[in-house]
């Protein structure tokens, strides 16, 4: 398969994404932390109410423990990502002397970045992709269970990878210049069309690329 004759045919389908990217590093951080494994209405409740909870990131990384996991309840694993979420600001102020701002980053080339990210407990690959590529433009591809389905139903990788191996498979796979716009298409695509129950496979994607029992 061409990767970009999906490319293509995806925003035949559904248009082409703006570039919506984040203005502020670590709040894209706090909220993709949020994000893991929750729906993103969910999401979206939860980080209304982390940001409304305190004044700054300073308040939210001395507040207490059970407090903050109180504040995101909204997400399934709140005790584990109020953790996260205060162990990534010590790292940040930390690295920056008291700052908090991922703007160090920018400066790194994406594997130093990702590396940096990666090495605070609980923020894995596609947690470091997403705030890399949508608040700094770097060239790296995040893999959500959306796109890692969608890459098996469609052959870019084996129905054996796993999710760190899909990650390093399709960010080699994958042209630099259409990462981002692939990434928010496969997720538009996953959620409307080839979901893990009862997709819908009338539509030209599917036809083309699909390989799944129902298509």
């Amino acid at each position: 398969m061409d990767i970009r004759d999906l490319h293509r045919d995806l925003i035949e389908l559904h248009g082409r994404p703006n570039k919506t990217y984040s203005e502020d590093g670590v709040r894209q951080l706090l909220t993709t932390i949020l994000s893991q494994n929750v729906a993103d209405v969910q999401t979206a409740r939860a980080s209304k109410d982390l940001f409304a909870a305190y004044p700054d990131y300073q308040a939210m990384e001395a507040a207490d423990h059970g407090e903050l996991a109180d504040v995101i309840s909204e997400v399934g694993l709140m005790n584990q990502k109020a953790e996260r979420i205060q162990r990534s600001l010590q790292a940040i102020r930390e690295e920056t002397g008291g700052e908090y701002t991922l703007a160090f980053l920018d400066g790194m080339d994406t594997d130093a970045a990702k590396a940096w990210l990666t090495d605070i407990k609980g923020v894995g690959s596609k947690t470091a992709s997403v705030v890399l590529n949508f608040h700094f433009e770097k060239p790296t591809f995040a893999v959500d269970t959306h796109i890692e389905r969608l890459a098996t139903r469609f052959g870019l990788i084996e129905a054996s990878t796993t999710a760190d191996q899909a990650h390093d498979v399709l960010n080699e796979l994958i042209p630099d210049d259409i990462k981002y716009s692939l990434h928010v298409l496969l997720i538009s695509h996953g959620k409307e069309y080839c979901s893990a129950q009862s997709p819908d496979c009338d539509n030209l994607v599917c036809e083309t690329y699909c390989d799944c029992e129902h298509c």
